[in-house]
Parts: structure tokens; sequence; C-alpha cells
């Protein structure tokens, strides 16, 4: 209990103001997802609203902000496409099922098998991702723009080093909105991305046919946005852990997702999960409790519902200036250095991982790809096996596997043998799975078509075990 508040009330001055700065950051973020989409503008608004405040009670990791995204609205295009809203509402609550059945599953179990190459791709391909979707705010811009973006970068660089009290982004957010609607400067804000109407998300049940029709259409986008807002959601909850140097439950978090989408669906927003990008930020402007979550999920809905007429006005250049130094303080500048002193089998992972991530604009494609990737060199490097003959003794070096099999088959296959009795020596081996065990059944046939017996020495536990059950 006294951890629990801790977390809610532990942080209260930095919390609330980091939240507030975030609020403002997912407001663009959110109308911009939701017409990727194809969805109204409010849809992505009640998202962010809903899953802030639902996962800052439910998540696993305190700080960490979850709302809609980019990567899961682009798996939405073709159900809103082909359906309409009711149908994505629908898969969304259903995302959230699997969600919850992923963590009492206890999912979360496979990060560790994402490799440090792959966690370094992934994080330096988000933040190329998020400086590119600046530039559509930026290029081809008036001069006006350039100069409010400048100033941002100078106030939320500076400032930090005279004034500490205050995050700078929020600093720069309310100075330059104030400026730029007293001065009518012409400049891209807000309310040019989409209409913001002054409601709050009312309950109701999607109206969609409750058929397994229904449920065969929904199924595949529902596991698919389950699987990659899990993915993101997971490796951002690591990001934050190794950030603020603490620990959060991982499975807890991903049961928090699937509650958070459930309840949101009923309320009309579609599916979301964490924001690494406004993770940081909240992170970098001192949030470290689950009161900045839900002050960024009820400060955005008090935006949108009582300070509307204003919120259209902020703009886009500051916003994007904002999330500019978010990338450069996101991007793993040491990773160069990682490059030139990394196996090349790692650096080839981290760049594969950035690659595709930045192409395929998904980062669960090369996330996935990266594992894979990694996967297939591990096995590369541990298929070698040796076998060093001792007089009538081979002594079998390395791990003995459906890859390295071939090679330890063909030695015995292409060595002429005198002895009428050889022992083959597993000390410095193991016996991996049923193709090793196989492997090893055609060596003794073939030595015994050759009048010559095989003994085995030197067996580890489960390698004896293993060839007992298999080659009784």
């Amino acid at each position: 209990m006294g951890s629990m508040k801790q977390q809610w009330f532990g942080n209260i001055r930095a919390d609330i103001l980091s939240g507030i700065v975030v609020a403002l950051a997912l407001i663009p973020e959110a109308l911009a997802f939701s017409i990727i989409a194809g969805v109204d503008p409010m849809v992505g608004l009640y998202a962010s609203f809903c899953i802030a405040v639902i996962i800052a009670f439910v998540g696993g990791r305190p700080g960490m902000i979850s709302a809609a995204t980019g990567s899961m609205a682009l798996l939405m295009v073709p159900l809103v496409k082909d359906y309409g809203l009711d149908y994505l509402l629908a898969a969304t609550i259903l995302t959230g099922i699997i969600q919850i059945i992923f963590g009492v599953c206890k999912i979360a179990k496979l990060m560790k098998f994402i490799p440090n190459a792959v966690m370094i791709g992934f994080v330096n391909a988000l933040a190329i991702l998020i400086f590119l979707a600046q530039m559509p705010h930026i290029i081809g811009a008036n001069s006006t723009t350039f100069i409010f973006l400048a100033i941002t970068l100078v106030i939320v660089y500076l400032l930090p080093k005279f004034l500490k009290v205050i995050p700078a982004p929020l600093i720069a957010i309310v100075i330059l909105t104030a400026v730029a609607i007293f001065s009518g400067a012409h400049l891209k804000t807000v309310g040019d991305l989409g209409t913001i109407t002054q409601t709050l998300p009312n309950f109701f049940i999607p109206n969609v046919p409750f058929t397994f029709e229904t449920l065969t259409i929904i199924f595949p986008y529902a596991l698919a946005l389950a699987i990659v807002g899990l993915l993101e959601s997971l490796l951002t909850a690591q990001i934050v852990d190794d950030m603020t140097d603490t620990e959060s439950d991982k499975n807890k978090e991903s049961r928090g997702q699937g509650i958070a989408n459930v309840i949101n669906g009923f309320f009309g927003g579609m599916a979301g999960c964490a924001m690494i990008g406004q993770s940081v930020i909240n992170t970098k402007s001192g949030g470290r409790g689950r009161l900045s979550t839900f002050v960024a999920g009820a400060f955005l809905m008090f935006l949108i519902i009582v300070l509307g007429p204003l919120v259209v006005q902020i703009p886009m250049a500051v916003l994007a200036g904002i999330m500019i130094v978010v990338c450069i303080g996101t991007f793993d500048w040491g990773s160069f250095k990682y490059l030139m002193k990394a196996p090349r089998s790692d650096a080839f992972v981290m760049v594969a991982t950035v690659v595709i991530v930045v192409w395929t604009n998904d980062l669960s494609k090369g996330v996935i790809a990266g594992v894979i990737l990694s996967a297939l060199f591990f096995v590369i490097k541990i298929s070698s096996v040796k076998v060093i003959e001792k007089g009538t003794t081979y002594q079998i070096e390395g791990q003995l596997f459906f890859a390295s099999t071939e090679s330890f088959v063909d030695y015995f296959k292409n060595q002429p043998l005198a002895a009428t009795a050889i022992t083959i020596d597993f000390t410095n081996s193991k016996i991996w799975d049923e193709s090793a065990v196989v492997a090893i059944m055609k060596v003794e046939e073939l030595l015994k078509q050759q009048q010559i017996d095989v003994h085995y020495e030197g067996l580890d536990a489960s390698s004896q075990k293993i060839l007992e059950q298999l080659h009784p």
C-alpha cells in the first residue's frame, strides 16, 4: 500500500506539470492518428483520454503514457474502410480481451528473447520516425514557422539550465502560443489537423451483429492489434525502466493495456498502447508516478472541453520543435561507437532493425525481423561441431542439434576406422533435440555395418534422458 501511495503522491508537483506537457503534445498526435485510421478526430482524442486515465490505475509501469498510436492506427485502415467505425470499436474491445489473456499467461516473459541490438535499433528507429513525422509541419512552411521552431528549440534546450521548477516545453507552448495569437502570425495550428468537438465521450455498445461471422471479421485485426500494442508497450516499459533505473511489472502492464482497451472501446475510442515519444517527454519533464499519466489524460479532456478554442490555436511549429528535442534525446548516439565495437552480426541486426522500421513505418515488423536475424546468427554461430580423434575415442566439441548434425554424420561417413570398437565422448558437447538423436542413430548404424561397436560417455543428464527417450 505504501508503494502505491508513493506511485501516486510521491512526486506531485513534477507529475502534474509533466502531465500537462504530455496532454498538450497528445492532441496533435491523436488527431493525426485518427486521420491515418480514417475515423473522426474525436475517436483518437477519446481513446487517448480513456486509455491514459485507465492505465494510470491498472498499468504496471508508473509514469508511462498510453494513448492512440500510429503503429496501431495503420493496422485499422482496412477494417475501417471495409466495415466502418462500429466494427473498429468491437475489434478494440476484443483486442483488450486478448491482451488480458496474454497478461494472465505471463507473455511478458518473451521480453527476454529480445536482444540488446534489437532494443538499440528499436529506440533509434523510433527517434527517426518521430523526427520524420514532424517534417510535414516544417517543410515548405513560411519563414515565421522556422522562427517559432528555432525559438522553441532554444527555450527547451537552454531554459532548464536556469529554471527547472516548470518544464521548459510547457513554457514554450504557453509563451509562443500567446505570441502567435496576439501577433496574428500566419502559422499552421493544431486546429488545421481536424475539428475538435467540445463533448465528453458516452458509453455505448458497438452496433455490430453478435455472430460468428462478425468474430471472423474482427478477430484477425484484434489479434494483430493486441500483439503490436503489447510489443510496443513492453518495449516502452523497458525503456522507461532504464531511464528511471526502476523495475516494473510487465505482466500487470499487459493486463492493464487490455483493461484500458476494453473500456475504451465502449466509449468510442480506437485501440491504443504505450507511446514511447510521449513517455520520454513525460520522463524528461520529471514525470515518474501514476499521477502524471492520469493528469495527461484528464487534462487532455479539460483542454478539449474547456479550452478548445485556445488549444486549436497552438502552433504546430512549437509542438514539432518539442518533438525534435525528444528525438535527439531518444536517439542512442553511442550506437555509432557500438557499430564499431560490437560483433558484426549484432551491428547488422541493429542496422537492419532501424532500416525495416523506418522503411515499413511499423515498429513491430522491425523488432520481429531483428529477433529472427539474431536467432539465425546465433544458430550459425553455435552450429559448428568438431570431432577430435584420440586413439579409439572420438571427442565431440560443440552443440549437437538440427543445424550441426550434418557435419557430425559426415565425419564418421568419410573417416576410415580400423578399430573394432570406439568411444564417442560427449563431455564437451550436448544433445539438444530429436535431430541430434537421429544423427547419432545414423552414425551408429553406419559403424555397425562396418562391424564396429559404439560406446558413449560424457553424456550429461539431459542428453542422457533425450537419448534414452528417443533411442532406448
